[in-house]
């Protein structure tokens, strides 16, 4: 793994987004990949992409099913699907390796091989040069970025959705398991977009509402002649800003651009936000970095 150098992390806090070519190696990426291969093929999909609704009244309780599968996620490893995979009946279309669009969102914790890669010696290592003295864990997520289908991620920000205070405690670790390159749908930035604070945030609704999260505040729009895109070779990271504006389009090729990500927060003198989609549960509160 490359040292991170002090030019570095001063480049990380300037553009709000750093590029760690060869973090991890080749052998630790098949690893993963090998590891999601097993998850998959063990996997039961959830009731409510089964179920083939009528009425409205069935469909309001598919969708509330597929709300209360999402908000309960963060303590547990369960699959989220791209659109149109299943057929009216709940059959996949598609081999069910190539239907879904990311896993989430407790790898970290419930998985021996992302546990040992999240809880690493030299991501450790990274968070004590940026300065972290109590890092903790809050989600992870296998995203797939599926040839031809990998829908596109409109420009956010993070802390959007995971949101604290102050802003500024939260970092994402984003792990290219493939090669990331603008065919099969990198990652772009806006440098320095990470220094004006966000303009909204997703939050919970009241329990049995639907949809079950809302957005405050108002949407940025953006110039696309204000990204550039960050390319990057398989086993590297890229330290993501909370603040920063990021996005990648729809994957048109026909390669995949498997990458496994997690989200750190600096919880010293850190409130997370009880209006999170997120929450620390009994089962899991959020694991320390360090151990």
């Amino acid at each position: 793994m490359a040292f991170v150098t002090e030019e570095q992390i001063q480049q990380f806090y300037e553009d709000g987004f750093l590029v760690l070519e060869e973090f991890f190696t080749t052998e630790e990426c098949d690893t993963m990949r090998e590891q999601i291969d097993k998850i998959i093929a063990k996997m039961d999909v959830p009731p409510h992409c089964r179920t083939e609704f009528s009425t409205d009244e069935e469909e309001q309780l598919q969708a509330q099913g597929s709300a209360d599968y999402f908000l309960t996620s963060g303590d547990k490893i369960r699959f989220f699907f791209e659109k149109g995979v299943f057929d009216e009946k709940g059959d996949f279309l598609v081999p069910k390796e190539k239907s879904i669009n990311k896993i989430g969102h407790a790898l970290h914790a419930y998985d021996p091989i992302f546990k040992q890669i999240t809880h690493s010696s030299k991501v450790q290592e990274l968070g004590r040069k940026l300065g972290l003295e109590k890092p903790v864990v809050v989600q992870s997520m296998y995203i797939f970025k599926q040839p031809g289908i990998g829908g596109e991620v409109r420009p956010h920000q993070d802390a959007t959705f995971l949101y604290t205070e102050p802003l500024g405690r939260v970092l994402g670790l984003w792990i290219a398991l493939e090669n990331a390159t603008q065919e099969n749908s990198c990652l772009w930035f806006i440098p320095g977009s990470h220094t004006n604070g966000i303009t909204r945030r997703m939050v919970r609704a009241p329990p049995g509402t639907l949809p079950c999260t809302h957005f405050i505040g108002s949407e940025q729009t953006y110039q696309d002649s204000q990204f550039i895109p960050v390319p990057i070779r398989k086993g590297g990271l890229i330290l993501i800003h909370g603040e920063v504006v990021h996005k990648s389009e729809l994957n048109s090729s026909e390669w995949s651009r498997h990458v496994y990500t997690f989200h750190l927060m600096e919880a010293k003198d850190t409130t997370w936000s009880k209006e999170n989609w997120l929450q620390p549960t009994p089962e899991l509160p959020f694991p320390p970095l360090y151990n």
